[in-house]
């Protein structure tokens, strides 16, 4: 590799266009090289850029060093296996697959083809949750016994109706901001040890949950607990810790704020993420890819797939969940 990394983008949505592609644009070692995408139009912006109808025909490309996968849910699997299997490294957006054994046919075609996969937790990322993670580990708050997040809100999903389409998207909420959450409970503490859940669609006409509560053991017997929501029309994106002789309060976890409580006080950090969330996502991948060193990834897609099995441990214990309500709401 000639020190830069050249990038093929799969999909052009909404996300990949505000966030992933002015990341790759700004990040000084990547050069967009092209774009999987079954409508050219989304491409002409970039004219410099190749484009490809199929992820097959893009990674023929011997110039392609790597791929982001910001397709929906249901085409990530197919998307980084071939990818995989033609040598390019992968970056995928969350969650990593819409079950866990496609993600187990993601992680093995990586090891096959001894290519870098990382699912695209850009929250890891976030300076105050990795100073949360250092403070609990030089035992700021004492032993940590619980972790509670709430996202609560009413997306309108005009342009976006995929996300409530459980073929293509897995599920609402669960999969969609669930899954970040999910994520940064085990970044902060390992692997979850049990999980289980409920599923609700009580103010929807959607074919998805429109609520999910997730309940998690984790390492160490801390409780984890993630409620998400798209049936509040009061926002709330709350993320906080507490231990034994303290708290950490991350309240709004998408902020600058870090607030630290414990028996001899309290004190407030402003540790501010990048303005583009995405972009120490793309760094970080290029890091790891030009040092040829996965241990860099800030989430491998090992890890990545203990999420998907969160997910999967709820919806299979759910997945009859509100079937009568739903028939009543006339959702599909």
């Amino acid at each position: 590799m000639t020190g830069k990394v050249h990038w093929v983008l799969a999909g052009i949505g909404d996300i990949a266009r505000k966030r992933v592609i002015p990341a790759i644009l700004a990040e000084p070692r990547s050069r967009m090289y092209g774009f999987v995408t079954r409508d050219p139009s989304k491409a002409k912006e970039y004219p410099h850029a190749r484009w490809w109808a199929t992820i097959e025909e893009a990674v023929a490309d011997p110039a392609v060093d790597a791929v982001y996968i910001a397709l929906p849910v249901a085409m990530h699997a197919g998307a980084a296996i071939a990818a995989l299997r033609a040598g390019k490294h992968v970056l995928c957006e969350k969650p990593m697959a819409i079950n866990v054994a496609e993600g187990e046919r993601m992680l093995a075609e990586a090891r096959a083809s001894g290519r870098m996969l990382g699912v695209s937790y850009y929250r890891r990322l976030y300076p105050k949750l990795r100073r949360a993670r250092h403070l609990i580990a030089e035992g700021a708050i004492g032993q940590p016994v619980l972790a509670e997040a709430n996202c609560h809100g009413w997306p309108e999903l005009t342009r976006r109706e995929w996300l409530a389409d459980p073929a293509i998207a897995g599920g609402g909420p669960l999969y969609d901001v669930g899954s970040h959450r999910i994520d940064a409970m085990q970044f902060l503490f390992g692997k979850f040890e049990r999980a289980c859940g409920l599923l609700s669609s009580s103010a929807r006409r959607l074919a998805v949950e429109d609520a999910a509560t997730i309940v998690m053991t984790l390492p160490g017997g801390v409780h984890g607990v993630v409620d998400v929501r798209w049936n509040s029309r009061v926002d709330r994106d709350q993320f906080r810790i507490v231990g034994a002789d303290g708290e950490i309060s991350l309240d709004p976890l998408n902020g600058p704020q870090l607030r630290l409580a414990h028996r001899e006080g309290s004190r407030v950090e402003v540790l501010p993420p990048h303005s583009n969330l995405h972009y120490p996502a793309v760094e970080n991948f290029v890091d790891a890819v030009l040092a040829c060193d996965p241990a860099r990834l800030a989430c491998p897609g090992e890890q990545g797939l203990w999420t998907d099995q969160v997910i999967e441990q709820v919806a299979r214990e759910q997945s009859g969940f509100g079937a009568a309500d739903l028939s009543r709401k006339g959702a599909v």
